[in-house]
């Protein structure tokens, strides 16, 4: 199988990557025609969403260590399966709790089979252009507030809540398992054959230096620094994403509008994406990481002063720029570090606390709310844990430039 397939697999994980998250973040369209139904309050509907994150973030790790051993596409598939499942289960919910438990616990944990394991497939089929394929694929997840978030909106106005989320689990169903089948690991290298007699046999390559394992991996400050990292990051701007909607709502903006701020900050995300992957290409993962991450701080911050459409879309652009550019950066810096080899087990540990950092936000932002009738105070501990990602970034070592001239040579 050529290399070129490669491009095929950035293909489905960027289809995969969209319909995931889409379906999993659309919870923050629901919020407030689901709210109004059922006279649930905005914190209990929030909870479900950070029950989500913190299913998806133990479920990663879980996911990331099947996808070592057993391959990408038995992971994801059966995360797709489980997905369809949990968004029907959750339309027919009928108290807060089994809403909670249903949309939490099964769309969360499936949530889980996506990123990590698409991440760490995609990095082992590229040497060249790794940054882009990998800001590809999470160029998906930017792509979902475009579709995802309007379709939901749509269905909802013409079908209500209930059978919209149902529609959206049996999409998710039709387009993600077929796609799933088209994920393949990277080929073998075909061994050279024995050469014939008297022709002279190469020199044998020397040992190949011992490769770090996982649980070696998990100890090292490397790896500390990029979990805390991506979960501070994560914690400062999943409460701003989720309650963005319904924030601008309470602005006096009419509901489709305020979803096409959400879907401007997903298409700034999706630029943001390619900008900053094509910059690590160039300038290293490491100092573009901290610069998008000190951005994304600002912009958290801003969101109490703004009121107006206008601010809204221009602050979407810059916040949506810097909160997506940064997520494949993550990726880069552990597949640099750590190797292909434990790909999924590294970043999946690493994902699990990104999803810890995004259940924060949603609960937070509806407590804030419930207790203030304000989010005023969501944006200043946003800016606050934002700055605090920054720092934490700023400790972490790549490998040294020697080490990498040496797998350089090796490769």
């Amino acid at each position: 199988m050529s290399r070129s397939y490669g491009w095929v697999i950035v293909g489905a994980g960027m289809l995969i990557s969209c319909i995931s998250m889409g379906s999993v973040f659309s919870l923050a369209v629901f919020l407030q025609p689901l709210t109004a139904d059922t006279g649930w309050s905005r914190t209990g509907v929030s909870t479900a969403m950070t029950i989500d994150f913190l299913a998806m973030g133990v479920s990663a790790f879980g996911w990331g260590i099947l996808n070592d051993r057993w391959g990408t596409r038995g992971v994801v598939l059966s995360g797709s399966v489980l997905l369809g499942a949990g968004l029907i289960l959750a339309s027919r919910a009928s108290s807060l709790l089994e809403f909670q438990l249903l949309y939490g616990l099964i769309v969360g944990s499936a949530a889980g089979a996506f990123y990590a394991p698409l991440m760490a497939v995609v990095t082992t089929w590229f040497e060249k252009n790794r940054s882009l394929a990998v800001a590809l694929v999470s160029a998906g997840m930017g792509m979902a507030p475009l579709t995802v978030a309007p379709f939901a909106r749509w269905l909802i106005t013409n079908y209500e809540w209930r059978p919209a989320m149902m529609i959206i689990g049996i999409v998710a169903w039709v387009l993600m398992i077929p796609t799933s089948l088209l994920i393949r690991r990277v080929p073998v290298t075909i061994p050279q054959p024995t050469p014939l007699r008297g022709v002279a046999t190469p020199i044998a390559p020397a040992a190949p230096t011992p490769r770090m394992t996982a649980a070696e991996a998990l100890r090292t400050p490397q790896f500390a620094a990029l979990a805390l990292a991506h979960f501070a990051c994560c914690a400062a701007h999943s409460g701003p994403i989720f309650h963005m909607v319904t924030y601008a709502i309470g602005c006096g903006i009419s509901a489709m509008t305020a979803v096409s701020v959400y879907s401007v900050a997903g298409l700034s995300g999706l630029g943001g994406r390619l900008l900053l992957g094509v910059a690590s290409d160039r300038l290293g993962a490491k100092p573009v990481l901290v610069v998008g991450l000190a951005v994304q701080a600002l912009a958290a911050g801003t969101y109490i002063f703004v009121g107006q459409l206008g601010e809204f879309y221009a602050l979407a652009v810059v916040f949506g720029i810097a909160y997506g550019g940064v997520m494949p950066l993550y990726a880069i810096l552990a597949r640099e570090y750590f190797g292909a080899h434990i790909m999924g087990t590294t970043f999946g540990a690493i994902s699990m606390a990104a999803s810890l950092g995004m259940a924060f936000g949603p609960w937070a932002g509806g407590y804030v709310f419930d207790a203030y009738a304000s989010y005023s105070l969501l944006y200043i501990g946003s800016f606050t844990v934002g700055l605090a990602a920054v720092a934490v970034a700023l400790t972490f070592k790549p490998v040294p430039a020697a080490a990498k001239l040496r797998a350089a040579a090796k490769a």
